[in-house]
């Protein structure tokens, strides 16, 4: 455990001797850093479902920051369209990249905020997961939504008091509207 430690702290010294700069002159070759390497690996193997695209907005040479969009074909948010961002760390796989959910959604696990609670996210996190697995688990938090872990509480209460409730509130806040106080910008 003591030289994963280690590992992922000269990473990380790599990755911010790359960002300064550091070099003697001459013409400056771009060096990528461990977590740049295994990214790209990774999004040149992803085998995403056809309802999940991604896309790098700030272009091909940044990607660590990229946004997924997901539009389930199933479920209680089927046809709804979803984008989230992805800031991968420099130390990529060592440490589970960062993820946003850009679309105000009505869910158990995703708060207002935009913040998103996936277990492979946080505690559950293993360098041998990747990309793929977390696009996965977002689509999959879509299809079947936890109540058992929630972010948003209220969502959660209503999921598995009133499944009924919880679908009426769903479409509502999907097709531009309120759910008790909040408002919810159209995302079919």
């Amino acid at each position: 455990m003591i030289g994963l430690f280690k590992v992922k702290e000269k990473q990380r010294e790599q990755a911010q001797n790359a960002s300064r700069g550091g070099g003697g002159g001459g013409a400056s070759v771009k060096k990528h850093s461990a977590g740049e390497l295994r990214l790209h690996k990774d999004i040149s193997e992803l085998n995403l479902p056809s309802s999940c695209t991604i896309s790098f907005p700030n272009g091909k040479d940044d990607l660590m920051n990229f946004e997924v969009s997901i539009k389930p074909d199933d479920g209680y948010y089927h046809n709804g369209t979803f984008a989230f961002t992805f800031q991968v760390s420099p130390v990529y796989p060592h440490e589970a990249p960062k993820v946003k959910c850009k679309t105000k959604v009505y869910h158990p696990n995703i708060d207002l905020e935009g913040n998103v609670c996936l277990n492979i996210l946080r505690e559950d996190w293993k360098p041998v997961l990747n990309i793929n697995t977390v696009i996965y688990g977002l689509f999959h938090l879509f299809t079947e939504p936890n109540s058992e872990d929630p972010l948003n509480h209220d969502a959660a209460q209503v999921l598995r008091d009133n499944p009924k409730l919880f679908e009426t509130n769903v479409r509502r806040a999907m097709t531009g509207g309120y759910v008790g106080q909040t408002f919810f910008p159209r995302c079919i």
